[in-house]
């Protein structure tokens, strides 16, 4: 059986609340989830980067402040969130220290992946943490998140998260192995459906709602992110969660549902940066530069002779030629104001000008998608 991982650099892994705490006695399940650390240790040990996905925290918190059984108000879902997500990050540090991995807890909401500074910010979190060798645990921030609460679910935020890190594949690890071709607790002929190469209107009908009562998720929120993700060239896979090592079990070829990316996360990123994005400047740079950016590098505040325009750290520009030809686009990791004066400087110079530690780079690579130069 074929290892599905085998070529994923980086994972994302989503762990739906049915898993964590157990419906009876509202207690962390700690056995299972000292079995998913060991398996998260064994993909660290091949290179490679892995994120968490965690629902849990208000399953935890409604036990601690003993909240009666059933719905919960909005104040009383906030209230279970902020006594249940010291208990998730306690239990998450705590056994995944005991494989040598230093969990960070992360807290968003779909906004902070949505509006495009604070998905920068956020994103530059991620990949140093991930750099330094730390595995993200994130949740929504269920506490002030009011939408989110009543509409959200982490399949969705898992989705956003894989997007916005160019992950290569998210599992989804659920209640559930998978879609099938109608409710299967309530029709003994659905079908299974093992993989999918697209999210069609009648894959969309097969789904139905939370089989725990736990979550709030169901098939139709794992179908959005799956769709989120594969537009993201980020590979989706739903399984089963309950047995012990999950994720090994996907690994030798336990019944999954596999949906299929039609790109890949590099190419759906620059795809987003040079069509789907208003610049709101222009940076007009020198022929080193342009030479350095077909090369595949980053562009440097010493190759920029000008800078047009009013825009903020974040926003999409234009980066033309001394001719006034496009070359490129991409995510300007200064505003217009701070960009005009470290302009034509060392990158050494940067923190001497502008009084603070900012990036190296005026525009990354991964922040750059080539437009025209690939035609010359």
């Amino acid at each position: 059986m074929t290892d599905v991982l085998a070529s994923a650099r980086k994972v994302v892994v989503k762990v739906g609340s049915s898993l964590l705490v157990d419906s009876q006695s509202g207690t962390l399940r700690r056995d299972w989830l000292i079995s998913l650390s060991a398996d998260i240790a064994v993909l660290r040990r091949e290179g490679k980067q892995v994120l968490l996905v965690s629902s849990g925290a208000i399953a935890l918190g409604r036990r601690a402040l003993n909240l009666k059984s059933g719905a919960l108000r909005l104040e009383e879902s906030q209230a279970a969130a902020a006594a249940g997500q010291v208990r998730l990050a306690e239990a998450y540090a705590d056994i995944l220290a005991q494989d040598g991995i230093v969990a960070a807890q992360v807290l968003l909401t779909l906004d902070d992946t949505e509006e495009r500074r604070r998905y920068l910010n956020a994103r530059a979190t991620l990949k140093t943490l991930l750099e330094l060798g730390s595995v993200p645990v994130i949740n929504e921030n269920d506490t002030v998140a009011t939408a989110e609460i009543r509409f959200g679910d982490n399949d969705r935020l898992a989705a956003r998260v894989a997007s916005m890190m160019e992950a290569d594949c998210l599992i989804l690890l659920s209640d559930v192995d998978g879609l099938y071709s109608a409710d299967p607790t309530r029709d003994p002929d659905a079908q299974h459906i093992p993989e999918v190469e697209s999210i069609t209107p009648s894959i969309e009908a097969m789904a139905g709602g939370s089989v725990s009562g736990l979550g709030r998720g169901g098939m139709a929120s794992k179908l959005i992110a799956a769709k989120i993700a594969t537009a993201a060239g980020c590979e989706v896979i739903i399984a089963k969660g309950k047995t012990s090592h999950p994720i090994a079990a996907v690994r030798s070829g336990a019944r999954v549902t596999r949906f299929k990316a039609s790109t890949t996360p590099a190419a759906a990123r620059k795809r987003w940066i040079a069509g789907v994005l208003k610049p709101q400047g222009t940076l007009i740079i020198d022929a080193g530069a342009v030479g350095a950016l077909a090369s595949g590098k980053s562009l440097l505040p010493a190759g920029i002779r000008q800078v047009d325009g009013r825009f903020e750290r974040g926003d999409a520009v234009v980066v033309r030629d001394g001719d006034g030809q496009e070359v490129a686009r991409g995510l300007a990791a200064y505003g217009a104001a701070d960009a005009e004066r470290i302009a034509g400087k060392r990158s050494l110079e940067i923190e001497a000008i502008l009084g603070y530690r900012g990036r190296d780079e005026m525009i990354h690579r991964d922040d750059l998608a080539l437009t025209r130069l690939a035609d010359r």
